[in-house]
């Protein structure tokens, strides 16, 4: 069960490796937390940023991966006429993967997964890099503040861990899952499954 595991994950970050066309369901952990009754009669929203994400290149990037899921959560961007403002983050870390092979992450001889370019088989041979080695701990985070009254009004949280390379594929599905709910999310945390990406 083990090796088969290995192989399946070994599999799945190859796909995404080569850029071939595939989807897969993005498992997140969420927690939200709202002091909103209802969808706000107002919901305009500018992006806020901390001191350091404003020396940051990458914000503006992030900000533009969050976007969708905050309009697809009812919230409207207005940088003139703003009701609310919004600061997003997010975390990645490379980590040790759970299918790991013990000796190393390289094999020696045997059968294995290989891929070129958008080519993928099986072969016997080595050495060649395991690919079940590529694993990544992400979370990402939304703060909603009433500009008014400068109140946080909803805080999310949603995390992952998984193989997935992509930051561009990967990001803005964990943003999605992390609105999900707004502005009533349920409590405590929950599992919020996405799919990302699409068969051509």
């Amino acid at each position: 069960m083990v090796r088969i595991a290995r192989f399946l994950a070994a599999f799945a970050a190859a796909l995404v490796l080569t850029g071939c066309a595939t989807s897969y369901k993005l498992d997140n952990q969420v927690r939200s937390f709202s002091q909103l009754p209802a969808m706000p009669a107002q919901p305009s929203y500018r992006f806020d940023r901390s001191l350091s994400q404003q020396v940051d290149p990458a914000q503006q990037a992030l900000e533009a991966l969050a976007d969708p899921a905050l309009h697809k959560a009812g919230l409207r961007r207005d940088d003139s006429a703003p009701r609310y403002s919004v600061q997003v983050s997010a975390r990645t870390e490379r980590t040790l993967s759970p299918y790991a092979d013990p000796w190393g992450p390289w094999g020696w001889g045997g059968w294995g997964l290989g891929f070129h370019g958008r080519h993928i088989g099986l072969g016997f041979g080595g050495p060649w890099p395991r690919t079940d080695s590529y694993w990544f701990h992400r979370e990402v985070t939304v703060i909603v503040r009433e500009l008014a009254t400068h109140r946080v009004v909803y805080e999310t949280h949603a995390v992952n861990d998984g193989p997935w390379l992509d930051n561009r594929a990967v990001l803005p599905a964990m943003f999605e899952a992390a609105m999900q709910g707004f502005p009533n999310p349920p409590a405590g945390p929950r599992r919020v499954d996405i799919l990302v990406g699409r068969s051509s």
